[in-house]
């Protein structure tokens, strides 16, 4: 067995590697940038060596600087996570010349598999079901509108080493379908080195089913199960489970006999993926083949009992798989959020700064955390913005659910944005809770975004008694105030009114052993917890049932989080309820003439110049953060006052890029 490893990667995914290493008594090299200097992975490794700027392409890309890492730190092994170079063909080369190993596939079949073109063509041979299309190289984006129209709209245009939801763009016409190729090939240039495009059908309603696989040296391959990743938002999943509460028995072997007889057609050894389209009818068809670690492994371990990352390390080393089909199971349900920095408020754009808060949910066995961050550390703007993956384990479908919905209430952040409510809304989601989805069901159901105001509460009571219940405990203790006057005591009132979106709620609130007893609407709601003022998190229990709830308090309005629920709260006296109907709104400001930054990031391109003329919808600025391409739409008609940037500018959120009259 290898003495030591190295970790060609960062993150949730490097922290992740070690953990197994450290269990197989396996010491650690971790890699860094400058900009993860501090970073958990660095901390938790037995060495680590530093290999450059913050920028991927000078950082975790330069694969002469971890070859000599290996060498210097005497590695016998690389594991490369997923990502950076964990389908770099060339990679494996120069370590199997070094004669370090490398924790994943030979490159031939990273070679074939990792170009979809190829791994097509493959998989056609091999008796795998694949989507009609055009298996060649797209040579521009006329040639791209010329093939799409043969195949029929809509298209999708990837890009051949693509991967993770770069490069690829869904065309319905002409101009999506050049404006597509330009962008998507733009992304894959900067990500990926390759701008190589092909296409292909667009199934409509489609669900992403894909099939895990491992596979030794030794001629011994099986599929452990699928993973259902249809929760997708512009390409990228947000919420895995496994198994698919799609799948029926037979399509699920038939997937997996498909899955392995691909593995087999290029002599695969370690893990990989086999990623499939599936229709409404359960036609399933080749999507292409991931050689490496997938992100969504943990619920795959989680319903088999395997440790893949285990299993690859021995693998690499020659060892036969411990395991036979025979032995792979199912045993109960795992989902699998991912917890991302982006703004729900601002379409998901990636939001950077400092973890103020980090506080998962407490590790059990039915919680389980994967992460690469620590409170007090930073979101940086040069990599994928994933703060942790949670994951939970039920004996069926609906206790997994009950646990992550439970997490996702308890996991507490702050200092960046974060998509926890999302998540959160998304579990309690009726399409979810039927198994009714598609990769198209977060664009149907949230067109405009999504903000956790618009999403009312299954039950407002929980908002209105906890708050109820904070603010009581407040004024009581507000009461005991020392030096007070003989007989003009501060006296606490027990009744009150809470205002939730501008609707106003009377509440009789008495203390009780443990907290309070809130009377509203007819029925008495008993408030136990121990929470303390300035906490962020509520925890106790409601009528005995327990319950969480995220708080942020600003004077006397709680701003309360629950169940993908937001809701700004205030409670105030009888009299100055009255009173709050003569209370002026103030307006916002308007910002329309203004091309605001959404987010931190990299000025690509300016489409117009002062001057011009634009319509609503039009073009103006092109910005570049965590790897992805955002277009910058007009929202009004205008003519352009004054450009305030100039492509390669840096932006910081709300930099006016220009301004329109």
């Amino acid at each position: 067995m290898f003495d030591k490893i190295l970790i060609a990667n960062r993150g949730e995914i490097a922290c992740r590697v070690i953990k197994s290493a450290r269990k197989m008594g396996i010491k650690t090299v971790a890699v860094y940038s400058d900009a993860d200097r501090n970073a958990l992975h660095v901390q938790m490794a037995d060495e680590a060596v530093h290999i450059g700027p913050p920028p991927s392409a000078q950082s975790y890309l330069m694969k002469d600087r971890i070859l000599q890492a290996c060498l210097d730190t005497g590695a016998q092994a690389v594991h490369p996570g997923y990502g950076f170079l964990s389908e770099n063909s060339e990679f494996c080369e120069m370590l199997e010349a070094a004669g370090i190993a490398f924790i994943g596939p030979k490159r031939h079949a990273i070679k074939a598999m990792g170009d979809k073109i190829t791994s097509k063509q493959l998989a056609d041979e091999a008796g795998v079901n694949t989507i009609p299309g055009y298996s060649d190289v797209l040579r521009d984006g006329e040639h791209a509108v010329e093939i799409a129209r043969k195949i029929g709209y809509p298209v999708m245009l990837k890009a051949t080493a693509g991967g993770g939801g770069k490069g690829m763009r869904i065309a319905h016409n002409d101009d999506e379908c050049r404006d597509g190729f330009e962008r998507a090939s733009n992304e894959a240039r900067s990500s990926f080195g390759d701008d190589r495009m092909f296409a292909e059908k667009f199934i409509e309603e489609p669900r992403h089913i894909e099939v895990q696989i491992m596979a030794d040296s030794h001629g011994n391959a099986v599929w452990l199960n699928e993973r259902e990743c249809s929760l997708q938002r512009r390409h990228q999943k947000v919420i895995e489970e496994a198994p698919s509460p799609f799948l029926d028995e037979a399509t699920r072997r038939a997937m997996g006999e498909q899955a392995v007889a691909l593995a087999r057609a290029v002599d695969y050894q370690s893990a990989g993926t086999v990623e499939f389209i599936v229709d409404t009818q359960r036609n399933f068809y080749f999507l292409e083949m991931n050689t490496r670690l997938q992100v969504e492994h943990p619920i795959t371990e989680l319903i088999t009992g395997f440790d893949l990352v285990e299993m690859m390390i021995r693998v690499a080393n020659g060892e036969e798989l411990p395991i036979t089909q025979a032995d792979v199971g199912i045993n109960g349900w795992a989902i699998e959020s991912r917890v991302y920095a982006e703004d729900p408020f601002r379409n998901f754009l990636p939001s950077t700064g400092r973890l103020v808060y980090y506080r998962p949910p407490a590790e059990d066995e039915h919680v389980r955390v994967d992460t690469g961050v620590f409170e007090g550390g930073e979101v940086s703007m040069y990599y994928d913005p994933m703060i942790a993956k949670l994951v939970t384990w039920g004996a069926d479908r609906e206790e997994a659910t009950a646990h992550m919905r439970s997490a996702l209430d308890r996991f507490l952040i702050r200092g960046v944005s974060c998509n926890l409510s999302f998540l959160s809304a998304l579990m309690a989601h009726p399409r979810f809770v039927q198994g009714n989805m598609s990769t198209n069901m977060i664009g149907e159901e949230y067109p405009d975004g999504f903000h956790p105001t618009d999403l009312p509460h299954q039950n407002p009571a929980i908002f209105i008694s906890v708050a109820a219940s904070m603010l009581r405990g407040y004024r009581d203790r507000a009461a005991q105030i020392g030096g007070q006057l003989h007989g003009h005591e501060r006296c606490v009132p027990t009744e009150w009114v809470v205002v939730m979106n501008n609707e106003h709620h009377p509440v009789t609130i008495v203390a009780a052993q443990g907290g309070h007893d809130v009377e509203y609407n007819g029925k008495t709601f008993a408030v136990r917890s121990n929470w303390e003022f300035g906490q962020h998190l509520f925890s106790g229990t409601i009528n005995g049932e327990e319950i969480f709830v995220q708080v942020e308090r600003d004077r006397q309005t709680y701003r309360l989080f629950h169940g993908g629920s937001q809701a700004d709260v205030s409670i105030v006296t009888p009299r100055a309820a009255e009173l709050l109907k003569y209370m002026l709104v103030k307006a916002k400001p308007d910002m329309s003439r203004f091309l605001l930054s959404p987010m931190p990031g990299l000025l690509v391109s300016v489409a117009v110049k002062e001057g011009d003329a634009v319509n609503a919808g039009e073009e103006l600025a092109v910005v570049e953060a965590m790897k992805m391409e955002n277009t910058l739409y007009a929202q009004r008609d205008g003519v352009v006052a004054k450009i305030n940037y100039q492509p390669g500018a840096s932006l910081a959120v709300d930099d006016k890029i220009m301004e329109l009259e």
